[in-house]
């Protein structure tokens, strides 16, 4: 169809926000971080090279993601340890705060529950903002590396992509088949990953990321937590991230419980109050 006559006319509305968040409930971060003050160490998992690995983290305790070897990419899951039903929703968070997440913003989970799962605390990367080509650190608009796409695009066979690596983990941390852990594993927050979209193309980009070792992104738990993390095969995703030969390293899940009453009188969030009869 040729351009119509008013197509400048069209581009050029001004766009509006879907999901204005000034009325979203506001983390007390500065309870939490008082409260992280006094924490102490409980458990630490270390998650290998092109592997996954599980840790749990209790309502109200802390955990941080450290890269502590080399530049490392993760892919984040995250389920209530009670309910496995409830899960993070990447596209929910990206819709309320934006492509990627830092400080203060928080990870949801899917309908009927809507709730903070996960609220980020410090990020060491969160100096890095927006650069020119529009990338950004650690993203709630991928997926995850996974041997489908691979196959769809290449033909490949490859077993360490992040998808794999996230089924395995769960699979051994829960006891059940692949089969049975593979509908569990849903789209990540890709933790320390640099991406955008193309200006051009508009196609998801990825690019070296500027982690290195000793940073670090931290969170509280809102919930009863089980976590699942990746260590991409793609290492930094400088070039590829389905990869044996891209240089990778270890990730460190490290979770912290705070002292007695140092959260004073905090409660987990409530499930979504919606109720759920949808116009019937």
């Amino acid at each position: 169809m040729p351009e119509p006559t008013d197509a400048d006319v069209r581009r050029a509305v001004a766009p509006v926000v879907c999901y204005p968040n000034d009325t979203l409930p506001v983390p007390d971060l500065d309870l939490y971080r008082a409260a992280r003050e006094g924490a102490e160490k409980v458990g630490e998992v270390i998650v290998p090279p092109r592997e996954a690995a599980c840790f749990r983290v209790a309502a109200g305790h802390f955990f941080r993601i450290t890269s502590v070897e080399g530049p490392q990419v993760g892919d984040l899951n995250l389920w209530n340890a009670q309910d496995l039903g409830e899960r993070f929703y990447s596209g929910k968070s990206r819709a309320l705060h934006g492509t990627h997440l830092t400080t203060g913003e928080r990870m949801w989970s899917g309908f009927p529950y809507l709730r903070p799962m996960a609220t980020i605390i410090a990020d060491t990367l969160g100096w890095y903002g927006i650069d020119e080509f529009g990338g950004s650190v650690h993203d709630v608009i991928g997926t995850r590396c996974d041997p489908y796409t691979g196959n769809l695009l290449a033909g490949s066979q490859y077993h360490h992509c992040c998808h794999s690596n996230l089924i395995r983990a769960v699979a051994d941390e829960l006891e059940v088949s692949l089969e049975e852990a593979e509908p569990l594993v849903h789209d990540v927050l890709n933790v320390f990953m640099c991406t955008g979209f193309t200006r051009d193309t508009g196609q998801y980009f990825m690019k070296a990321s500027p982690v290195r070792p000793g940073d670090y992104l931290e969170f509280f738990a809102e919930i009863d937590l089980l976590g699942a993390l990746s260590a991409c095969p793609g290492g930094d995703c400088s070039a590829e991230h389905s990869s044996d030969a891209a240089a990778c390293y270890p990730l460190k899940v490290e979770v912290f419980a705070p002292a007695e009453g140092a959260l004073g009188d905090w409660v987990s969030p409530l499930v979504n109050g919606y109720d759920r009869t949808h116009g019937r």
